[in-house]
């Protein structure tokens, strides 16, 4: 694409899936933040709203049809190629890869191409609690993969330690909390506990299959701690199914699945406590809405939901796996209005002071700029190829 002199930087997001998820909520979060600061391009795969609401923010988009989670190696290759083909097209200064599958391959199209590559890790696969294949398979891809990583940027102080036992200098890791931007609707934690919600993708790492037997337990006709309240999961998946089928069987007509809703701050609203029970997670932009809201939360005790909820000051920590745990921790939450509204109002607070867009988008942007000085000139795609 021509160039003129003066332009903003062109920056290319570059994402596996343009699926709902955390990840897609932060890249479109980015877009908005940094519109009148650069020129972006949004690359992804699949056929999800990310794109079409990456157009409305003003990016221009490219729909990579060979991008997906397969492990296959050969369509790895097939989309290294189309890859590599839609970026000497966009001609980016700079890429910046979100997800692991984008992000393998966008370090290695931009090593063919001679264009940094900025990477964010929403969440190494090579956490203690992830299956062992997959945290061999993790942790020997980004071992490779770190020397091409211009910038790494964690989402958790979790993250960069993880990240330390890679062949990666500290100087080039960095940590940028997830942000959103407010929003009206709030939660009235302190009113009687009749709605208790989950958002997440029918997926692993998430565990709704917990959160479902817990409330099970909770929520016998009569004298029930949890017998007048409902629970609320909202999300897609492959699990999704089976859950409905769960929750058939253990609580009939007490579980309601609304699939993906687009008016999550309206559900969080209208919500008493919120719940994300994991297997591992970085730092999951859901129980950020959930403390915008001013919800108490639920969550499982792993290191980055330990650093968003403020060791517990923020909401209840539940031991993973564990259904008494979550259980208990519901029981607490019901039988207490006023812990409610305590940990409701440190988890807006916590969230007003941490987790907005400002700082996050003005840290991106540094690091950006890092990078925007050496990448500037060299724009003569065909010289710098190495493909």
């Amino acid at each position: 694409m021509d160039r003129e002199q003066g332009e903003r930087p062109r920056i290319a997001y570059l994402i596996t899936n343009s699926e709902i998820g955390g990840a897609q909520a932060h890249v479109a979060t980015v877009l908005e933040a940094l519109g009148d600061r650069v020129e972006a391009f949004v690359l992804a795969g699949g056929e999800g709203p990310l794109l079409p609401t990456a157009q409305a923010l003003g990016a221009r988009t490219v729909r990579l049809s060979l991008l997906d989670n397969a492990l296959s190696p050969l369509r790895a290759i097939a989309a290294l190629r189309e890859l590599v083909k839609a970026l000497r097209l966009v001609d980016p200064d700079l890429i910046h890869a979100h997800s692991a599958k984008a992000g393998a391959l966008g370090r290695l199209a931009g090593w063919l191409l001679g264009i940094p590559v900025v990477y964010t890790v929403h969440g190494f696969g090579f956490k203690p609690a992830a299956p062992r294949r997959q945290r061999i398979a993790a942790r020997v891809a980004e071992w490779l993969l770190a020397p091409l990583t211009a910038r790494l940027i964690c989402v958790a102080q979790a993250e960069r330690e993880l990240a330390r036992g890679l062949p990666v200098a500290a100087r080039r890791i960095a940590v940028i909390h997830n942000g959103i931007a407010d929003v009206p609707e709030r939660a009235e934690p302190g009113a009687p506990m009749h709605r208790i919600v989950m958002v997440a993708r029918f997926a692993a790492p998430k565990r709704p299959d917990l959160l479902i037997r817990a409330f099970a337990e909770l929520a016998e006709p009569g004298d029930g701690t949890l017998a007048g309240c409902e629970l609320v999961i909202a999300g897609d998946g492959p699990q999704l199914p089976a859950m409905r089928a769960l929750a058939q069987r253990l609580a009939p007509g007490r579980v309601v699945f609304t699939g993906n809703v687009a008016a999550v701050p309206a559900l969080l609203a209208s919500a008493q406590a919120f719940v994300l029970a994991s297997d591992h997670e970085g730092f999951p932009l859901s129980i950020l809405e959930a403390m915008r809201a001013g919800l108490p939360v639920v969550a499982t005790d792993l290191p980055g939901i330990r650093e968003q909820l403020d060791d517990g000051r923020c909401g209840l920590l539940c031991m993973p796996d564990s259904v008494p745990a979550l259980a208990d921790a519901l029981a607490r939450l019901a039988g207490d209005a006023t812990l409610r509204m305590t940990l409701g109002t440190a988890a807006r607070e916590r969230w007003a002071h941490q987790y907005g867009v400002t700082a996050m988008a003005d840290a991106t942007w540094s690091i950006y700029r890092e990078q925007l000085p050496a990448a500037a000139p060299a724009k003569a795609p065909p010289a710098r190829d190495r493909a």
